[in-house]
Protein backbone atom coordinates (compact mmCIF):
# COMPACT_ATOMS: atom_id res chain seq x y z
CA UNK A 1 0.00 0.00 0.00
CA UNK A 2 2.67 2.29 0.38
CA UNK A 3 4.31 1.37 -2.32
CA UNK A 4 1.20 2.26 -4.28
CA UNK A 5 0.93 5.71 -2.53
CA UNK A 6 4.80 6.54 -3.08
CA UNK A 7 4.17 5.90 -7.21
CA UNK A 8 1.16 8.27 -6.97
CA UNK A 9 3.43 10.35 -5.42
CA UNK A 10 6.30 10.49 -7.71
CA UNK A 11 3.77 10.79 -10.66
CA UNK A 12 2.64 13.91 -9.19
CA UNK A 13 5.89 15.06 -9.10
CA UNK A 14 6.84 14.67 -12.43
CA UNK A 15 3.76 16.12 -13.67
CA UNK A 16 4.86 19.62 -11.28
CA UNK A 17 8.12 19.75 -13.13
CA UNK A 18 8.43 23.28 -14.31
CA UNK A 19 7.70 22.81 -17.59
CA UNK A 20 5.46 25.63 -17.62
CA UNK A 21 6.07 29.26 -16.90
CA UNK A 22 2.54 31.11 -15.51
CA UNK A 23 1.63 34.74 -15.39
CA UNK A 24 -1.05 35.68 -12.88
CA UNK A 25 -3.00 38.25 -14.99
CA UNK A 26 -5.73 39.54 -12.42
CA UNK A 27 -7.03 38.68 -9.03
CA UNK A 28 -10.66 40.29 -8.05
CA UNK A 29 -11.85 39.99 -4.50
CA UNK A 30 -15.14 39.25 -4.11
CA UNK A 31 -17.50 39.16 -1.18
CA UNK A 32 -20.65 37.69 -0.14
CA UNK A 33 -22.79 39.77 2.61
CA UNK A 34 -24.22 37.23 5.33
CA UNK A 35 -26.04 37.20 8.49
CA UNK A 36 -22.68 38.13 10.07
CA UNK A 37 -21.21 40.58 8.06
CA UNK A 38 -19.27 39.89 4.81
CA UNK A 39 -17.12 36.89 3.92
CA UNK A 40 -14.80 37.75 1.09
CA UNK A 41 -13.48 35.55 -1.39
CA UNK A 42 -10.60 35.71 -4.03
CA UNK A 43 -11.01 34.82 -7.85
CA UNK A 44 -7.80 34.59 -9.90
CA UNK A 45 -6.62 34.73 -13.56
CA UNK A 46 -3.39 33.16 -15.03
CA UNK A 47 -2.05 32.08 -17.80
CA UNK A 48 0.38 29.22 -18.71
CA UNK A 49 2.80 28.56 -21.67
CA UNK A 50 5.54 26.30 -22.48
CA UNK A 51 7.16 29.80 -24.31
CA UNK A 52 7.49 27.25 -27.59
CA UNK A 53 3.85 27.58 -28.78
CA UNK A 54 1.53 26.48 -25.98
CA UNK A 55 -0.31 28.19 -24.13
CA UNK A 56 -3.77 28.12 -21.85
CA UNK A 57 -5.95 30.39 -19.60
CA UNK A 58 -7.71 29.51 -16.64
CA UNK A 59 -9.61 31.29 -13.55
CA UNK A 60 -9.76 29.94 -9.69
CA UNK A 61 -12.00 31.32 -6.69
CA UNK A 62 -11.37 30.29 -3.73
CA UNK A 63 -11.20 32.02 -0.07
CA UNK A 64 -7.46 32.73 0.01
CA UNK A 65 -5.39 34.11 -2.81
CA UNK A 66 -2.51 30.65 -3.47
CA UNK A 67 -5.68 28.45 -3.33
CA UNK A 68 -7.56 30.25 -6.18
CA UNK A 69 -3.69 30.96 -8.23
CA UNK A 70 -3.78 26.96 -7.52
CA UNK A 71 -7.08 26.04 -9.13
CA UNK A 72 -6.57 28.32 -11.90
CA UNK A 73 -3.31 26.98 -12.92
CA UNK A 74 -4.54 23.62 -12.70
CA UNK A 75 -7.33 24.70 -15.43
CA UNK A 76 -5.15 26.55 -17.35
CA UNK A 77 -2.83 23.16 -17.86
CA UNK A 78 -5.72 21.38 -18.51
CA UNK A 79 -7.05 23.81 -21.46
CA UNK A 80 -3.98 24.54 -23.35
CA UNK A 81 -3.57 25.14 -27.09
CA UNK A 82 -0.73 24.84 -29.70
CA UNK A 83 0.13 28.00 -32.34
CA UNK A 84 2.29 27.51 -34.91
CA UNK A 85 4.77 29.97 -34.85
CA UNK A 86 6.74 31.33 -37.89
CA UNK A 87 10.79 30.96 -36.97
CA UNK A 88 9.73 30.33 -33.18
CA UNK A 89 9.27 33.75 -32.85
CA UNK A 90 6.35 35.36 -34.32
CA UNK A 91 2.91 34.94 -35.92
CA UNK A 92 2.71 33.73 -39.82
CA UNK A 93 -0.47 36.28 -40.55
CA UNK A 94 -2.37 39.05 -39.25
CA UNK A 95 -5.41 37.73 -37.76
CA UNK A 96 -8.40 39.11 -35.66
CA UNK A 97 -9.64 37.68 -32.52
CA UNK A 98 -13.31 38.27 -30.82
CA UNK A 99 -15.03 37.49 -27.76
CA UNK A 100 -18.15 38.95 -26.50
CA UNK A 101 -17.02 43.06 -26.69
CA UNK A 102 -13.57 42.39 -26.43
CA UNK A 103 -11.72 42.55 -29.76
CA UNK A 104 -8.13 42.35 -30.65
CA UNK A 105 -5.99 42.98 -33.71
CA UNK A 106 -2.38 40.91 -33.89
CA UNK A 107 -0.28 41.30 -36.89
CA UNK A 108 3.15 39.51 -37.67
CA UNK A 109 6.17 41.66 -36.82
CA UNK A 110 9.76 42.02 -37.87
CA UNK A 111 12.81 40.74 -36.17
CA UNK A 112 13.77 42.98 -33.12
CA UNK A 113 10.08 44.72 -32.73
CA UNK A 114 9.62 43.18 -29.56
CA UNK A 115 5.77 42.49 -28.39
CA UNK A 116 4.20 45.26 -28.73
CA UNK A 117 0.53 44.37 -26.34
CA UNK A 118 -1.27 45.56 -23.37
CA UNK A 119 -1.62 43.69 -20.06
CA UNK A 120 -3.46 40.36 -20.73
CA UNK A 121 -3.08 40.12 -24.07
CA UNK A 122 1.12 40.38 -23.45
CA UNK A 123 0.55 37.73 -20.93
CA UNK A 124 -0.46 35.57 -23.26
CA UNK A 125 2.27 36.16 -26.06
CA UNK A 126 4.99 36.12 -23.56
CA UNK A 127 3.50 32.66 -22.11
CA UNK A 128 3.38 31.51 -26.28
CA UNK A 129 7.05 32.38 -26.69
CA UNK A 130 6.07 34.94 -29.18
CA UNK A 131 8.96 37.86 -29.46
CA UNK A 132 7.80 40.15 -32.28
CA UNK A 133 4.45 41.02 -32.31
CA UNK A 134 2.33 44.16 -32.93
CA UNK A 135 -1.04 43.73 -31.42
CA UNK A 136 -4.10 46.04 -30.52
CA UNK A 137 -7.33 45.51 -28.01
CA UNK A 138 -10.59 47.28 -29.54
CA UNK A 139 -13.28 47.45 -27.26
CA UNK A 140 -13.73 45.40 -23.78
CA UNK A 141 -10.73 46.26 -21.31
CA UNK A 142 -12.05 43.38 -19.33
CA UNK A 143 -9.37 41.12 -18.68
CA UNK A 144 -11.16 37.89 -19.06
CA UNK A 145 -13.06 38.92 -22.62
CA UNK A 146 -9.37 40.00 -24.02
CA UNK A 147 -7.70 36.83 -23.61
CA UNK A 148 -10.01 34.85 -24.67
CA UNK A 149 -10.19 37.00 -27.60
CA UNK A 150 -6.48 36.95 -28.05
CA UNK A 151 -6.90 33.08 -27.87
CA UNK A 152 -9.78 33.01 -30.35
CA UNK A 153 -7.80 34.89 -33.02
CA UNK A 154 -4.52 32.56 -32.36
CA UNK A 155 -7.05 29.26 -32.90
CA UNK A 156 -7.69 30.73 -36.62
CA UNK A 157 -3.30 30.83 -37.04
CA UNK A 158 -2.67 28.41 -40.00
CA UNK A 159 1.13 27.88 -40.87
CA UNK A 160 1.78 27.09 -44.66
CA UNK A 161 2.59 23.26 -43.89
CA UNK A 162 -0.83 22.88 -42.36
CA UNK A 163 -2.18 24.98 -45.78
CA UNK A 164 -0.20 23.25 -48.61
CA UNK A 165 -1.09 19.84 -46.92
CA UNK A 166 -4.34 20.29 -46.46
CA UNK A 167 -4.59 21.44 -50.44
CA UNK A 168 -2.19 19.11 -51.23
CA UNK A 169 0.37 21.14 -52.73
CA UNK A 170 4.12 21.86 -51.64
CA UNK A 171 4.58 24.14 -48.69
CA UNK A 172 6.69 26.54 -52.12
CA UNK A 173 3.59 26.53 -53.77
CA UNK A 174 1.47 28.23 -51.22
CA UNK A 175 4.06 30.56 -50.17
CA UNK A 176 4.52 33.90 -52.23
CA UNK A 177 7.29 34.20 -55.17
CA UNK A 178 9.52 36.73 -54.63
CA UNK A 179 10.72 37.83 -58.48
CA UNK A 180 13.96 39.52 -58.66
CA UNK A 181 14.52 39.49 -62.12
CA UNK A 182 11.74 40.51 -63.38
CA UNK A 183 12.16 43.77 -65.75
CA UNK A 184 11.23 47.12 -63.86
CA UNK A 185 8.46 48.95 -65.25
CA UNK A 186 8.95 51.84 -67.36
CA UNK A 187 8.72 55.42 -65.87
CA UNK A 188 5.74 57.00 -67.54
CA UNK A 189 7.18 60.62 -68.67
CA UNK A 190 4.97 63.70 -67.83
CA UNK A 191 3.50 65.64 -70.05
CA UNK A 192 4.35 69.59 -69.78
Amino acid sequence: MAERENRRGNRREREETPEFADRLVAINRVSKTVKGGKRFGFAALVVVGDQKGRVGFGKGKAKEVPEAIRKATEQAKRQMIRVPLREGRTLHHDMHGRWGAGKVVMRAAPEGTGIIAGGPMRAVFEMLGVKDVVSKSIGSQNPYNMIRATLDGLKKEQSPRLVAQRRGKKVADILPKHDHHAPAAEPVAEEA
